[in-house]
Order: structure tokens, then sequence, then C-alpha cells
């Protein structure tokens, strides 16, 4: 089921004109922002509480950044490779007068230090999730949390899984991981 699932998502991805080809060299994934009802689900099912750290790996343009930092009073730091995006999405944070308890770091999610994280999420396709698990096995503290949206880690195994629509008929998938 997991790899049909991946399979629609690909093929969801690609009809939206999301093609490999176009991104950046070191990029983990196309850009294709999470719709609002997931980024606060996957703050949920990843039981954000306030002050603690979280990172988005491939964040975007922040929304879940914002929405951790706005809503759930985390310390919330988003990595995003992409300049355009990174600069979009610092610049939201500042006008919402967010910088003291969010960020964007303009940089590869490969080298970064998450060793401080209790919450980690990614939007990512496999291969991603695959190329990172290492990092993060590595450095990642004893009950911190990964919420992955759609694609499994698939060297671990999911303490939860939650299935969630969207409510523009398409169905999403998370995966709640515990260190």
């Amino acid at each position: 089921m997991s790899v049909l699932r991946a399979a629609a998502a690909c093929i969801f991805l690609a009809a939206l004109g999301v093609r490999a080809q176009d991104q950046q060299p070191g990029k983990l994934a196309p850009y294709y922002p999470t719709p609002a009802v997931i980024v606060d689900k996957m703050l949920q099912f990843g039981e954000l509480k306030s002050g603690e750290k979280m990172f988005d790996l491939g964040s975007g343009d922040g929304r879940i950044v914002i929405a951790a930092a706005r809503k759930y009073k985390a310390d919330a730091t988003g990595v995003e490779l992409d300049d355009s995006l990174a600069r979009q999405s610092s610049e939201r944070i500042r006008s919402m007068g967010l910088q003291a308890v969010a960020r964007i770091i303009h940089g590869d999610l490969l080298q970064q230090d998450y060793s401080s994280a209790d919450l980690i999420t990614v939007y990512l396709l496999p291969v991603g999730n695959d190329k990172v698990t290492p990092l993060l096995e590595k450095q990642l503290k004893k009950g911190a949390r990964v919420v992955a949206h759609d694609f499994q880690f698939s060297a671990w195994k999911p303490e939860k899984m939650m299935d969630i629509d969207d409510g523009e008929g398409r169905s999403h998938r998370l995966y709640l991981y515990r260190r």
C-alpha cells in the first residue's frame, strides 16, 4: 500500500508540472505547499508544545514554521535551500513580528545541527527521507519526534499513522516516529 501511495503522490506532483529536472542541485523535494489543514494536523500529530524546539526540513514558504511559532508558541526553525523561498519566508516572519521565535536557515538541510530538536517535520520525497535518516539518527535526542507527510522513512517503523482528507479531494498520510 505504501508503494502505491508514494506512486500516487509522485504522479500528483508531476501532474502539477513539478519535474525533478527543474530542481536545484541538492534539493530533496520539489516545492509543493502543504495545505493549511495538513500543517495544523502535522503539528498536532507531532504533539508540539509551547517552548519546544522544532525544525521544518525543506520549509518552502515557511507556513509550518509560522504556524508552530504563532499557534503553538514553539521555537521554530525552517531550513530551505531555495533562495527565493528562504527570502520570502524570512520576510513573512519579519512582517508578522515573529523573529524572536521563528527563523529560516537558508542552506542545505543535510548540513544542519538538529540535536536540540523536540520535533522535526518533513515533506520530502522517499529519496530525501533516506538521505536525511543517518543525520537524524546521529543527532536526534531520545524522545524527539519526526512527522513525515505522505512519504515514510524506509529505515524506521512509524509509531502511528494518520490519514487526512484535505477538503480538496486529496488524501494525505502522516507518519509519526519517535527516537
